[in-house]
């Protein structure tokens, strides 16, 4: 079948970077696709990413490997084959804790496999060295065989079953002690491959340690920087208020600058002004003298309006008993025209009666 994704999630990727083994190198410019991958051949198990046609991570899982959690969405793993640390940004915490809960459960599944393929390599090792064992005989018989060989070389068809037997056990004699030199150098290259990666795990571990510490100090110099960023900005807000209290000072100086020459020249009008006031003055008393005329002509007028107001008054109050008799004469005028009215009724009823 193949290999068969089991898991996938979506995060930034990152890796260590070589030179510094400090800082983070971005291997996605965006958020990709990380995924668990198991092959039933070989059963193995790999992480794989993929950006594009560029293969970020490939990454096999061993049992010596450890998912940490550096914060509350990033975690990285140590890789002793592709020499790297591999760090995972997600978006929430919950899939970080997902990631890793799959990393433990893959751990655990290819430590049982290891074991299980540990414990078929020490079984063929024990028929092989069973089988070695079992080699001094099948040789002494064969041995026996042949010194009997001038007894039994006329003995027939039975003669002839044995020695075809006895070519068989030779033959599977020979494939025991090859197979069993090539599960002894199997295992030992198991060895060889197991005391390698205990080094490198035990290395892991060490440069782990070195990467928190790094960390740590990264850390805090983090805090120091956005300390200091934080005093720079409030010194860019003073800086901005001072330019800007600046602006409006400069700002006011012109206007000041403007108005001044305003006055100046309301000064210079006033003293061209100035030069005319005896001119002035007496303008100023003849109009004076005029004012005083034309205010004695005021008052004349003033008495001669009182009294056409007055006189207005006393029309209005005859023209009021003018209109009420007028009403009056009009109420009798039109008690009259009924009467004619009805008179000339009476008269159309007479002519119409006779």
């Amino acid at each position: 079948m193949g290999e068969q994704p089991i898991f996938t999630t979506r995060a930034h990727v990152f890796q260590i970077d070589p030179t510094t083994k400090k800082n983070w190198v971005p291997a996605s410019k965006q958020a990709v696709t990380v995924s668990y991958f198991y092959d039933s051949t070989r059963n193995s198990y790999r992480i794989i990413s993929v950006d594009g046609s560029k293969v970020i991570i490939n990454s096999t899982i061993t049992p010596n490997m450890t998912f940490t959690k550096t914060s509350q969405k990033f975690g990285q793993w140590a890789d002793s084959r592709a020499n790297t640390v591999f760090g995972l940004g997600f978006a929430s915490e919950q899939q970080l804790a997902k990631f890793a809960e799959k990393f433990q459960e893959v751990k655990e599944a290819a430590k049982l496999a290891r074991d299980k393929s540990q414990e078929k390599m020490e079984t063929s090792s024990n028929n092989s060295q069973e089988s070695g064992r079992e080699t001094p005989s099948s040789t002494q018989a064969s041995s026996i065989n042949g010194t009997d060989d001038e007894k039994i070389s006329h003995g027939g068809p039975e003669t002839a079953a044995l020695m075809s037997e006895n070519d068989k056990l030779k033959t599977t004699v020979e494939q025991s002690n090859t197979n069993a030199k090539k599960l002894e150098t199997e295992l030992q290259t198991l060895r060889d491959s197991n005391a390698r990666l205990v080094d490198e795990l035990t290395e892991s571990s060490a440069n782990v340690e070195i990467w928190k510490k790094q960390l740590s100090t990264c850390k805090e110099e983090s805090d120091t920087l956005r300390e200091k960023i934080a005093e720079l900005e409030s010194q860019c807000e003073k800086a901005n208020v001072e330019k800007e209290r600046n602006s409006k000072l400069t700002v006011r100086v012109q206007e000041l600058e403007t108005e001044l020459q305003d006055k100046e020249q309301e000064l210079e009008n006033l003293r061209k002004q100035a030069e005319i006031i005896p001119q002035l003055m007496a303008e100023c008393e003849s109009i004076t003298e005029k004012l005083q005329a034309a205010e004695v002509k005021n008052k004349d007028l003033e008495d001669r309006i009182e009294g056409l107001q007055a006189d207005i008054e006393d029309s209005q109050s005859k023209q009021g008993i003018v209109k009420g008799e007028l009403k009056k004469f009009m109420d009798v005028l039109d008690g009259k025209i009924d009467e004619l009215h009805e008179f000339r009724q009476g008269l159309s009823k007479l002519g119409v009666d006779n």
